[in-house]
């Protein structure tokens, strides 16, 4: 890992209460060249966060005040592309699937390896690079022309996906609005962008479009389209793609 320019470093706001981990990290991270401020409770974490707008958050769960996961569910529902790093001594699998989710992009337990910690940083930011320069259709266009998950997979050279019923064709819409969902796996996506993004719709459009089409979707690739796995609703929030709901 290189050390970056000053006029190139990434602001990273570490959430932890216990001082001396926040301590630890905080210099490490800065030795590698970033920008960091700490927050040892969920309530300051989310004022740092609006008044400081970081590139990247390192979030533990078990906090005072506010726990991590409802700080990560409050974020996502203003920025659903910041990348946020969950740290906890949890191990509890059903915490992981909360944490997906509501949208987070990485996931370590307590302990971790300090190198493995920098290196998913580095991978966090790296990613969120190319996706905060490029619109939401370019990241879209970015794509390979097939993607697999579970047992489908879609083509999209030729607009054709392989599903539990059988090879079926894509409409232009189905195909527009998967790329979407996969550009930003494991980022919860409101009504009202799916809406923007895939229909033109833009202000206060109230309309069951979206939720018809998400229903066509959980037919083609879900087991049980009624217990879904991989196109999942966000209640008040919208609608998330989760590709592997086993782990980070």
């Amino acid at each position: 890992m290189t050390k970056m320019k000053n006029s190139e470093k990434k602001r990273i706001l570490v959430v932890e209460d216990e001082e001396h981990i926040a301590e630890g990290l905080k210099l490490n991270l800065s030795f590698q060249g970033y920008e960091v401020l700490l927050a040892f409770d969920g309530a300051s974490a989310l004022q740092k966060w609006k008044e400081w707008r970081p590139n990247l958050i390192v979030l533990d769960i078990m906090l005072p005040v506010i726990d991590g996961l409802s700080v990560l569910r409050s974020i996502r529902l203003e920025d659903e592309r910041i990348p946020i790093l969950i740290l906890s001594a949890k191990g509890d699998s059903r915490d992981k699937v909360k944490g997906l989710s509501y949208g987070v992009d990485d996931y370590l337990s307590k302990p971790f390896n300090l190198e493995e910690f920098l290196l998913r940083v580095e991978r966090l930011l790296t990613h969120v690079s190319w996706y905060s320069n490029a619109s939401d259709s370019d990241n879209v266009s970015l794509l390979p022309q097939t993607y697999t998950f579970g047992s489908n997979k879609i083509d999209f050279h030729t607009s054709t996906a392989c599903c539990k019923l059988g090879k079926i064709c894509l409409t232009e819409q189905e195909a527009k609005l998967l790329k979407l969902f996969i550009a930003n796996r494991g980022k919860p996506l409101s009504r009202s962008k799916l809406l923007e993004i895939g229909w033109g719709y833009t202000g206060k459009t109230t309309t069951r479009t979206v939720d018809n089409f998400i229903v066509r979707l959980r037919k083609y690739f879900e087991d049980n389209p009624k217990k879904p796995v991989y196109f999942k609703s966000l209640r008040s929030v919208g609608y998330v793609f989760d590709h592997d709901s086993d782990g980070f």
